[in-house]
């Protein structure tokens, strides 16, 4: 039962709440003969631990806590690890929780925030218990000589940003563990394992896999207005599909284990998820068999906000000392995500810094890409990359480097880190479809030029007027989760569809037009020939449509175009391969060029300013360059060419003196058997490119 609004508590200053500090370790601690339980809350007045047989047992056994001096509460129970196992636990705070107006049930229970594994009811309020793992499956897992497989050289990875679910959720994926980190393993499939293994990508980045509320609160339900003073009537689907909303940052998301399921969602006879924590056991075995096929996994993890309306851990424990407050003791809301957490707080940075390194250490992790990274303060992130490289010199730390108002790529790289390139992204394909489109349309978008663009091949460098310290830094993308497909983009620049059409045949919609292909393809070239690592988002490879899927009653848009289908589940953002399949023209071209960059590393990815010239062209909308590949293994090509034409005319351009080997063109990409030769002149037809070696 949710309490009306409880009295406003007095806000402490910030002096008395940053001379909180332990350096004991929290969570439980299995021992042979005892187990101890650990919580960091300061400013309660009491704390119990409940412990359940089973996550939906109605009452359980609970136990006062005892406070140390340095704000840590502990209770330690005289039992072996065998006998805990498979039972859970949670915590109830009283008092210092800081609420002040809220609807929380100030006597709720909630789960362990440093839990390795997590049961969640399956409603908005998202009711937690901690599941206390067998050390076999949790600390002593058998990674079989498993280790890092990212490379030292970042500008040679091609990432690929994929949502877990998405991959294998449809029937086209052949797959029997549909939308699970298990149906992912699964061998000689259509999705999954055997679908990104033949793409050749070297790195794979999930969206969220931290355990995160799944369910958003009732659509048009008056009675939330009173609880929170939010009306819930944009959000049709009550669901929160991508995961940025991270509840726990120790414990893998169990929807995505095998046999998950959201059954209940509030409405009906309610499930409980994640009840034997084998969600822990089975995304060990996914970054395994990733590793296995070279593939680094990268994850994308939510460190500057909670999740907003569930029993998260630490509104609880204490609103003031996790979150950023204004002088009524509201929550700062610049993530626009209900809540800033506090990164810069010493165990909230505590956590955040032990949470990178468990995922690391635990699972194997290649790195992390920082969700709305500007909202974590600098000596965090800098302890981020201190701790992270003690552990792999090569993990990689990409931020996106916005969010609570703030803009700042070149801060990450001075830092040493890297961050997604928007201005590539704009650069390249545009910022809007409707009046801002960019180089492929034959436009310039917001205040790029040639020279501009010309900076973007070299890695969007400071030296140019860019924003990195070196091109490692610069993660170069032309689509990501947000916003339109690149597919759709492109749909809706030239005017195919717009955004309230509604589409009735998705099959005939899915297929490309010629002009559609070219422009797809043209873009590839662009992003694949820059240098600097790179991401592609899953479906990007053969121009997905998000089309919003019939099945919800309240859903008003069902047969249109989604921009941020966050909201939507499987049937709107599951990856469909036969569609894959129908556009197999560009899918292959982007194989191609995933392959080209393997095969020549130092002049596609690695190549330093002074390997590159830029070509005279005789227009605004087509770039020439020059590759040097000195360190060219014995042989391969000395020399490339890349002519790059966003014209919607043809374009004549004289080549150095010599014969050139034809490895790209509007056709097809074919970095070891050439397509042809050319020598003195080529000639470029519009919205195309040409990949030449000599």
């Amino acid at each position: 039962m949710i309490a009306t609004f409880l009295p406003s508590a007095a806000q402490p200053s910030e002096s008395e709440l940053d001379g909180y500090f332990s350096s004991k370790p929290l969570g439980y601690t299995l021992g042979e003969q005892s187990t101890t339980f650990r919580l960091f809350a300061p400013r309660a007045s009491s704390v119990s631990i409940v412990f359940f047989n089973k996550p939906e047992d109605a009452q359980g056994r609970s136990v006062p806590m005892t406070k140390n001096a340095d704000g840590t509460w502990e209770h330690t129970e005289q039992k072996p690890a065998s006998a805990l196992v498979g039972t859970c636990y949670a915590y109830r705070v009283a008092g210092g929780n800081g609420f002040s107006g809220e609807a929380f049930d100030a006597t709720a229970l909630f789960a362990d925030p440093y839990s390795r594994a997590v049961a969640t009811k399956n409603t908005y309020r998202h009711e937690s218990r901690t599941v206390i793992l067998d050390p076999k499956d949790d600390e002593q897992y058998d990674w079989k000589g498993d280790t890092y497989v990212i490379p030292a050289n970042h500008n040679t990875l091609t990432i690929y940003e994929a949502h877990v679910r998405d991959l294998t959720a449809h029937r086209s994926s052949s797959v029997k563990e549909k939308g699970s980190y298990k149906g992912l393993t699964e061998q000689g499939k259509t999705g999954g394992l055997r679908y990104l293994k033949d793409l050749g990508i070297t790195a794979i980045e999930f969206l969220p896999l931290h355990e995160f509320a799944n369910i958003e609160l009732p659509y048009r339900d008056s009675s939330t207005i009173a609880k929170f003073k939010v009306f819930n009537d944009g959000n049709p689907q009550e669901r929160n599909h991508w995961g940025y909303m991270t509840s726990f940052y120790f414990a893998p998301e169990s929807y995505y284990a095998s046999g998950g399921s959201l059954v209940g969602n509030g409405r009906s006879a309610v499930n409980w998820s994640g009840v034997d924590g084998r969600a822990v056991r089975e995304l060990k075995d996914l970054v395994r068999a990733l590793h296995k096929e070279k593939i680094a996994v990268i994850m994308d993890v939510v460190y500057n906000h909670v999740s907003d309306f569930d029993a998260n851990p630490f509104k609880y424990i204490d609103k003031y000392y996790y979150f950023r407050t204004d002088a009524e003791g509201k929550y700062i809301n610049t993530s626009y995500c209900g809540n800033d957490f506090k990164t810069e707080r010493k165990m909230a940075r505590r956590l955040i810094v032990e949470s990178v390194k468990y995922w690391m250490t635990a699972y194997h992790i290649d790195g992390f890409r920082f969700d709305l990274a500007t909202m974590i303060d600098r000596e965090t992130c800098e302890e981020i990359l201190r701790e992270a490289r003690k552990i792999n010199p090569n993990v990689i730390l990409i931020a996106e480097p916005w969010g609570g108002n703030k803009y700042g790529p070149d801060k990450f790289s001075d830092i040493g880190w890297a961050a997604w390139n928007d201005q590539i992204r704009n650069g390249v394909k545009g910022q809007n479809p409707k009046d801002g489109l960019g180089f492929i349309f034959g436009k310039h978008q917001g205040g790029n030029t040639k020279r501009s663009e010309q900076a973007f091949i070299n890695g969007t460098l400071r030296e140019d007027g860019g924003l990195f310290l070196q091109k490692e830094h610069s993660v170069n993308y032309l689509e990501s989760h947000d916003d339109e497909t690149m597919g759709d983009f492109i749909r809706l620049a030239l005017g195919d569809c717009t955004m309230n059409t509604v589409i009735t045949n998705l099959s005939k919609h899915a297929k490309l037009t010629p002009r559609q292909l070219a422009l797809n393809k043209l873009a590839a070239m662009f992003l694949f020939t820059a240098q600097g690592p790179l991401m592609i988002h899953s479906g990007q490879e053969y121009a997905r449509s998000k089309v919003i899927a019939g099945g919800n009653p309240n859903e008003q848009r069902v047969g249109m175009i989604d921009r941020n289908s966050y909201n939507k589940d499987d049937a709107t953002n599951y990856i469909n391969y036969q569609h894959a399949l129908a556009n197999k023209d560009l899918l292959n071209y982007y194989k191609g060029l995933i392959a080209l960059r393997r095969v020549f590393p130092n002049a596609f990815g690695s190549a330093t300013k002074q390997d590159i010239d830029f070509l005279e062209t005789s227009n605004d909308h087509a770039i020439a360059f020059r590759i040097r590949n000195n360190s060219a293994v014995k042989g391969q090509p000395k020399t490339f060419v890349v002519v790059l034409n966003g014209n919607a005319t043809a374009l004549d351009i004289s080549l150095p003196e010599g014969a050139w080997n034809v490895l790209g063109n509007a056709e097809k990409i074919s970095p070891v058997m050439p397509l042809g030769v050319q020598s003195d002149k080529i000639v470029v037809p519009a919205s195309s490119g040409v990949i030449l070696a000599q």
